[in-house]
């Protein structure tokens, strides 16, 4: 484990006993994993009480994952502590972000996802091309999903010849 992985830890802990003081509750320590995949910065899941934190994302953005992402997921978990299942960024969390850990409560962050970013596929429509993923490329290529353009709300089809970029 490297040294911002040590301080995201320790940024954890440290919001974590900052809420139980101000919420009165005690609340276990959560399990903390490096293992995030994909354009998205952390995860919590709630049954397993776990946080789950993109590392790639993480070196690339190590202040806002100490100041944004780590009260972000651990807000998640205090939520569902204190009033069980809930809308995942509804009124519950977002008290929980501004009041107790005072972040804004956003809802999305605003990364460069270019270094996660898998491949695409081309496809175009009436008006434009599109970029869709592989898994949304291979849900057409099974018959299992048909996507359409929010503009000219004509499907999508493959680009002839296309070869993932």
């Amino acid at each position: 484990m490297d040294s911002l992985q040590q301080a995201i830890i320790e940024r954890t802990l440290s919001c974590l006993r900052l809420a139980e003081k101000k919420l009165g509750k005690q609340f276990p320590q959560p399990a903390i994993r490096f293992t995030q995949r994909g354009k998205i910065a952390g995860s919590a899941r709630m049954q397993g009480w776990e946080i789950r934190y993109n590392p790639i994302l993480l070196a690339e953005n190590p202040q806002a994952f100490l100041n944004e992402v780590v009260p972000h997921e651990l807000a998640h978990l205090l939520t569902y502590a204190c009033y069980g299942k809930v809308r995942p960024h509804g009124p519950e969390w977002q008290k929980m972000m501004t009041e107790v850990f005072h972040v804004p409560a956003r809802t999305t962050h605003s990364f460069d996802v270019s270094s996660v970013s898998g491949r695409t596929f081309r496809y175009r429509c009436q008006c434009r091309e599109h970029q869709l993923t592989v898994r949304r490329h291979h849900k057409i290529l099974r018959q299992q999903a048909i996507y359409h353009c929010m503009q000219c709300h004509q499907p999508l089809t493959l680009v002839a010849g296309s070869a993932p970029q």
